[in-house]
């Protein structure tokens, strides 16, 4: 896909972006990046003990093969799939009619129609259409899995109990893509540079067009009009809040007026051009004057990315983290994020990081050419605003590279 023209060239920034964009295409040698990601899945299945694997989940087909399909649509509905097997071919089951889609992906060994046995699509006829979906699988075992065991990462119950009753083992295809997908490429680190550039341009005008009088849903709209216009895919969620709705945090952006003088925090999770996130969060005041309140929030928030930012290089354990972390003071710890560091790359990935009292990695280490997020929230509980701050990075040679430029506030 190319990027041919200006679109709506509102600003120097835009402009920049657009040969910025168009450059950074040039580089990235699409035939690399495809082969490395299906490579890594093909290794992991190796080193699992496992012939194959059969992916549902839009995310995981996108990696594996870079094929793409109403990928909204399918994550609610087991209506494409494709199947990947070590040793031989891959088989990509497309959705009714949809074959020609795909047909210039040559990792794709074979294209066949999808078989489906949602009663949406089926009806009184999806017992049916069970058992021939069980009847392929069975014929793609006796070629190619005869262990009659295979990884799957989204699969209905029904089928589940179908399969095994075949004689076939299923496993959970999920630890299989989430350690394939954790140590980047050159050229994936290109895309997600890529789509991050998107997200600040989107951020940039949400900033620049933020005022009081408006709605919290017309602000957000201003950054899914972005990513669309500049050939993104979709938003994993519409997190963004302002005033007394930001703290706690977590809440979605809704037709509540914002005004003058109110907190706006937001998350973008944007997934933008070539399917890669660009996770960050920013908080902005109305008016871009901060209180002195706003001021103590926001200067915490930053001390702790900044601090946590430091800690984290090649070599280090997830555990020597968490322990040298950042220490959250109490008054604001019940209101503390889910995280303080999570992997990232089409989506929110492995490793996710938590809170010393929450559990989480006990194993594993940071790895050069991981994509993360350093995250933090600050919001007092009880108080009346919050805070939300988060920072895209790749683990580097030394330590943190900042992904993310769009600046913090000055305050």
């Amino acid at each position: 896909m190319k990027f041919s023209r200006k679109i709506n060239p509102d600003s120097k920034t835009s402009s920049n972006y657009i040969t910025k964009k168009r450059l950074r295409e040039d580089e990235i040698n699409f035939d690399k990046l495809r082969s490395y990601r299906l490579d890594r899945v093909k290794k992991e299945l190796e080193k699992n003990n496992l012939e194959a694997c059969i992916l549902f989940d839009p995310v995981n087909v996108r990696y594996a093969l870079d094929t793409v399909n109403m990928s909204i649509y399918n994550m609610h509905n087991l209506t494409r799939y494709c199947f990947i097997s070590v040793d031989g071919p891959t088989i990509l089951y497309e959705y009714f009619n949809c074959e020609n889609l795909s047909k210039h992906l040559n990792l794709i060994n074979e294209l066949r129609p999808a078989i489906t046995w949602d009663y949406f699509s089926n009806g009184d006829q999806a017992g049916k259409q069970l058992v021939k979906w069980i009847n392929e699988i069975n014929d793609l075992s006796n070629s190619y899995f005869k262990s009659k065991k295979i990884a799957i990462d989204v699969l209905n119950g029904p089928a589940v109990t179908a399969l095994n009753k075949s004689g076939i083992e299923v496993v959970d295809a999920k630890k299989i893509l989430e350690q394939a997908r954790v140590i980047k490429s050159a050229e994936e680190i290109k895309c997600m540079r890529s789509a991050i550039d998107v997200a600040e341009i989107g951020v940039k005008r949400m900033r620049e067009k933020l005022k009081a009088g408006m709605t919290e849903d017309e602000l957000w709209s201003i950054l899914h009009k972005t990513n669309i216009e500049y050939g993104g895919e979709w938003i994993e969620c519409r997190i963004l809040s302002s005033g007394e709705r930001t703290n706690p945090w977590m809440q979605e952006s809704t037709n509540k007026v914002i005004q003058d003088g109110e907190m706006v925090s937001f998350d973008t999770d944007m997934v933008g051009p070539y399917g890669y996130c660009a996770d960050i969060s920013r908080a902005f005041v109305t008016g871009h004057k901060f209180s002195d309140e706003q001021k103590k929030l926001y200067s915490m928030a930053v001390e702790q990315i900044n601090y946590n930012f430091r800690l984290i290089k090649p070599g280090i354990s997830f555990k020597e983290f968490t322990e040298k972390s950042w220490l959250l003071p109490e008054e604001y710890y019940g209101n503390r994020y889910s995280c303080m560091v999570h992997g990232i790359g089409l989506c929110d990935e492995w490793p996710m990081i938590r809170y010393p009292t929450d559990g989480g990695q006990k194993e594993g280490f940071f790895e050069k050419n991981m994509t993360i997020t350093v995250e933090s929230y600050i919001g007092k509980v009880g108080g009346k605003e919050g805070v939300k701050l988060e920072q895209q990075c790749l683990v580097g040679e030394n330590g943190l590279e900042l992904m993310s430029q769009h600046p913090l506030e000055d305050i």
